[in-house]
């Protein structure tokens, strides 16, 4: 394969973990509104604090999705080092998220409900950009790939990763069907 055709894979390849990320995301970023807005106008909570709790509770329903779904295919041997760089990782995003949403707020003194929404929001993508470098990079580590030989070329090296990717993901056998006996 060439190595345009390589590139092409493994962009490929990029394309579907993000927009599994993505829909995972989606749905985190639907339980993280619909628990803020529920905290904000059933309690008494300032909105920061409504805020981190609704993001703990996204950051919970978000690890079943990518575990399980996204980064199925990753390595799964260390779940303790995966969990706890996890949350650690989600820490942080939720410091970068309610970081946005403390500056609007007490900052700026943004804080009708339309401005903590934008701004909960906002500070959300700016965390998404964070926690996808990080939970691809450091917490859903990729099993390790067969050790290139000295004469392999890089972009065939590429290719060979991407069609073992891929072979992960074909059935086992595929079945015929008999033919049709009149």
């Amino acid at each position: 394969m060439s190595e345009r055709g390589a590139l092409r894979a493994r962009l490929d390849l990029l394309a579907r973990e993000v927009a599994k990320f993505g829909a995972v995301g989606a749905v985190g970023l639907l339980v993280n509104i619909a628990v803020f807005n529920l905290l904000r106008h059933t309690t008494d909570l300032q909105v920061v604090r409504a805020s981190v709790l609704a993001t703990f509770v996204a950051i919970l329903c978000n690890y079943v999705g990518f575990r399980y779904w996204t980064y199925r295919d990753r390595d799964k041997t260390g779940r303790t080092r995966e969990l706890t760089l996890f949350l650690l990782f989600s820490t942080a995003g939720a410091v970068i998220e309610n970081g946005v949403l403390y500056l609007a707020t007490y900052g700026f003194d943004w804080n009708s409900p339309v401005q903590s929404n934008v701004f909960k929001i906002l500070g959300i993508g700016i965390a998404t950009l964070f926690r996808f470098w990080s939970y691809r990079t450091w917490v859903f580590k990729a099993l390790p790939a067969e050790a290139p030989s000295a004469e392999t070329p890089p972009a065939e090296e590429a290719t060979r990763s991407a069609e073992r990717f891929l072979e992960q993901r074909r059935p086992a056998e595929t079945v015929e069907p008999d033919p049709v006996r009149h």
